[in-house]
């Protein structure tokens, strides 16, 4: 099963973050064979206000411990947790997107609160996806939203990956690649 997790940051948690950002990595690593894609989501001026996980794990319980132990979380940095079933509609890992680790502006893209009930539609233009995929009920059941990390020209372009009209609200966030630094 593939999991989206989503860790947003409490207000001022920037030091703490850092902090901790080896027992962090060290705990990351421990989940390495299983990651589709990582990193960090950025405030405009580059700080870290939140991190993205999306990974394989053997079900929900396994997903939850990967969410609620994590160091951070345990420490108090994160305000919040969005922990959603999700499926790889790419088929690779973010290690795979064409466009590699650098270059142009990267971005995480959740469609939030469907409209519609029929699900997430893969864009004609593929080139650009890191990662994309629906949200999912606990049992994969139900369509809530949608998950990408994009690569694009700004905000709005990033945006316009999903159909505003099938979301009650579209989310954009910067977004890199994460994991330690080579």
């Amino acid at each position: 099963m593939e999991f989206f997790c989503y860790h947003r940051d409490r207000l001022d948690s920037a030091s703490l973050r850092q902090e901790l950002i080896e027992e962090h990595w060290s705990y990351m690593d421990g989940y390495a064979e299983q990651m589709i894609a990582r990193g960090p989501t950025l405030a405009d001026d580059g700080s870290p206000i939140g991190s993205v996980h999306i990974l394989a794990l053997p079900g929900p319980a396994a997903a939850r411990a990967f969410a609620f132990d994590e160091p951070n979380y345990q420490a108090g940095a994160y305000r919040d947790v969005m922990l959603r079933r999700w499926r790889n509609m790419l088929g690779r890992t973010m290690w795979g997107f064409p466009g590699g680790r650098t270059g142009g502006n990267r971005y995480l893209v959740l469609g939030l609160g469907p409209a519609q009930s029929a699900g997430p539609v893969l864009p004609q233009r593929q080139d650009e996806l890191i990662a994309y995929g629906p949200l999912l009920s606990d049992d994969g059941a139900r369509w809530l939203g949608t998950a990408a990390l994009v690569r694009a020209t700004g905000p709005d372009e990033a945006r316009a990956v999903l159909a505003a009209d099938r979301y009650a609200g579209v989310e954009v966030h910067n977004w890199v690649f994460g994991g330690r630094p080579a």
